[in-house]
């Protein structure tokens, strides 16, 4: 069953998988070492990636001889993760229903996917599901509070005074759950996975002003599309409040060092 967040989510990246790629996915693709080790991806190991995005996961494991599925739920991402991953199977599919047989892997991964699911508790039993026992799952989520460079774009447009539109729902109260590690571990201990493990990785990711501008510019994920939703007038404010936010993240070359943070879960289905 899709929610109203999911139905949001597939309206805010359809069509958006080469602005992400140019923008946000050298951010997302931090994590994917972490994760195979976390998972025990080695050769020989099926595995599933869930919302692979452009790839960077399902590449990764074919590189470390694994033999691979990933699913997307926007075609272009489909589409951008069969090119970068060519000996993957990939597929067009979206949490929580997954076109894969009971216990069909031996890991499952999820990088980033559970910030874009209406139903978070239910695409982790649908991970499970799909796992054998004994396999491993790992995923990751923004934390919150964001760390200061996940925070910049979103103190730009609360500088401009502009607001979240409506037809953009947040998460149902009833499907929240605490980002912090605590919060975490405990949504996947409700999931019936054991020996659940969850750290904070943090880092330092290296862009610049037109780079990390481009993202919203275009519209990518929900804060894209808060900018792109207001009058060419506040789109203008936000970008000049941004500009000046940078002031307080540019390095050497007018490199731009933005500290962010997320949480790294691991468990045994």
């Amino acid at each position: 069953m899709q929610t109203a967040f999911d139905e949001s989510e597939r309206r805010t990246w359809a069509g958006q998988a080469d602005a992400y790629a140019a923008s946000f996915a050298k951010l997302c693709a931090y994590p994917v070492p972490r994760l195979l080790d976390a998972a025990e991806v080695r050769e020989g190991a099926r595995v599933l990636d869930v919302g692979t995005g452009t790839g960077s996961i399902a590449a990764a494991a074919c590189e470390r001889g694994a033999r691979v599925a990933a699913v997307d739920a926007e075609p272009g991402m489909v589409a951008c993760a069969a090119q970068a991953a060519p000996e993957a199977d990939v597929r067009l599919a979206a949490l929580p229903r997954l076109p894969f047989a009971d216990h069909e892997f031996d890991a499952v991964v999820g990088n980033f996917v559970l910030n874009h699911v209406g139903r978070p508790r239910a695409a982790l039993r649908e991970l499970r599901r799909v796992t054998r026992p004994g396999g491993r799952i790992a995923v990751t989520i923004w934390a919150v509070p964001a760390a200061a460079g996940q925070a910049l774009l979103g103190r730009a447009v609360q500088a401009a005074g502009a607001s979240r539109p409506a037809h953009l729902p947040a998460l149902a109260p009833e499907e929240d759950f605490p980002r912090t590690e605590q919060g975490m571990a405990a949504l996947l201990g409700d999931a019936g996975l054991s020996d659940v493990v969850c750290d904070t990785l943090v880092w330092d990711h290296r862009t610049t002003l037109e780079e990390w501008w481009s993202g919203p510019a275009a519209g990518v994920a929900t804060i894209g599309q808060i900018v792109t939703s207001q009058n060419p007038l506040v789109i203008a404010e936000i970008k000049d409040h941004f500009e000046s936010l940078c002031a307080d993240f540019t390095g050497p070359g007018g490199v731009l060092v933005l500290p962010h943070a997320a949480l790294m879960a691991h468990g045994q289905a």
